[in-house]
Parts: structure tokens; sequence; C-alpha cells
């Protein structure tokens, strides 16, 4: 299948791509693709504090409901919005548009802790 090498995944099928103390994290295009026609994002405040672990909100598909996880701690700095009106920016891009937030992490390190991209792409596959 082939995953960005540029970012870091939980076996939930969440991505996390750090850019200095700021992750970015979204679903996979495989769980995109798994879910169908995603139909509505629920994501959480921005200010709120998670911790590595914590499910931060849902994706809801026509054909199931999904929590989503946060693989590092620190608080939500951003969500995406867009997602609000155009769910479909999941499916379409996940990897891209369709993020779900981004998180000012805690420790950096802790993203360290997470799948390579050939661990999860090897987790597909088994």
């Amino acid at each position: 299948m082939g995953v960005p090498t540029d970012r870091k995944y939980l076996k939930s099928h969440e991505w996390h791509q750090l850019d200095g103390d700021v992750c970015t994290i979204g679903i996979t295009q495989f769980a995109a693709d798994e879910l169908t026609d995603i139909t509505y994002v629920s994501l959480p405040r921005v200010g709120k504090a998670l911790s590595a672990g914590d499910s931060f909100g849902e994706v809801e598909s026509v054909k199931a409901t999904s929590e989503v996880y946060c693989g590092v701690g620190g608080v939500v700095a951003e969500v995406n919005e867009r997602l609000n009106d155009q769910p479909e920016l999941v499916n379409n891009d996940a990897f891209g548009d369709g993020w779900l937030i981004k998180v000012k992490v805690s420790d950096a390190a802790a993203i360290d802790k997470l799948l390579s991209a050939d661990d999860y792409d090897r987790q597909l596959t088994e």
C-alpha cells in the first residue's frame, strides 16, 4: 500500500507529523477507505489538554463511527474547521487537507515511541 514516511503511526490508524513542537494528526488513507463515505467529524476544542492514548474525537461514516486517538501529549492548538462543512476531505486527502487536529506537544521525544511507516505498513499486510 505504501504510507508516507515523513510521519509516525498508531496501530489504530492515526498518523502524526511533527514540525517543531506542533504535531499534526489525522487518520490514514487505509482507515478512511475502510470507513467509506465520511459524513461527520467530531473534534475537540482548541485548548483541550490531551495525553498520549487519549481519544480526542470521532469520525462517522455511512458504515461506522470510529474514535480517533492521540499518540502524544499536549494541548490542542488548532482543529481543521474545514471538516465541519467538508468531512469528505478525510476520504479524498487523508494525509493532506483531511488532517484533524494540531497539538502543541509537551514532549516531542514521545513521537519516537510510535510506529514507523514501515512498521505500520507491515501491520496492514499481516
